[in-house]
């Protein structure tokens, strides 16, 4: 989505580089070491399974100044993980050190995204995202724009719950939103008033 707004891609991952360069030639990206991703990228998408952010993290190298935009859900051994009444965007943040941490692309599969990323007009889907740098997230907001969704901004990382795991009433996670709804929804959250039910399009 990055590379089709003109932005310059390089994709990582634990696998063999070798199979990842059908992808970045599809895009039309790179493919590089994860340390080497985070030395070339002004922005980081980081997208791993919960279970192995601290190994990932180890293998990078510093964060330090880096906008990360973080699309993890906290799914472990055994399902969803309780984080003791912190959001994991507030765990991940700690984890990053250095970082400047924002948080989005997590709420829809990934499947859902690459297509609901085509729509345009009214039918584009709104994409929730925060974090407590408020250039990086403007930043973040320009790139959720480019990906082809509508930027939401639901205020810091302590008040990321209602975008995170599990799918539950009440929340914005596993939900399509458009536009007008999204931002009713955030405003009902930041006047601490419970979200309106997830809505129903055709």
């Amino acid at each position: 989505m990055f590379a089709r707004a003109g932005h310059r891609v390089l994709v990582s991952g634990s696998r063999d580089p070798a199979e990842l360069q059908p992808l970045a030639e599809e895009i039309g990206g790179h493919v590089g070491t994860p340390g080497g991703a985070v030395e070339f990228g002004e922005v980081v998408l980081f997208a791993v399974p919960w279970r192995a952010v601290d190994d990932v993290l180890a293998s990078l190298g510093s964060l330090e100044g880096k906008i990360v935009i973080d699309t993890t859900n906290q799914f472990g051994a055994g399902g969803w993980q309780d984080l003791g009444g912190r959001t994991a965007a507030q765990v991940n943040a700690e984890r990053m050190p250095g970082a400047r941490y924002t948080k989005s692309f997590n709420t829809l599969t990934a499947g859902f995204q690459a297509e609901a990323s085509q729509r345009t007009g009214a039918d584009r889907v709104a994409m929730f995202y925060c974090g407590d740098d408020n250039e990086a997230k403007a930043v973040v907001a320009g790139l959720v724009d480019d990906a082809g969704f509508v930027p939401i901004d639901i205020g810091g990382t302590v008040d990321a719950a209602p975008m995170e795991a599990p799918r539950r009433e009440g929340a914005l996670y596993g939900e399509e939103y458009r536009e007008p709804e999204a931002r009713a929804a955030a405003e009902a959250l930041r006047a601490g008033r419970p979200t309106p039910p997830a809505p129903k399009y055709d």
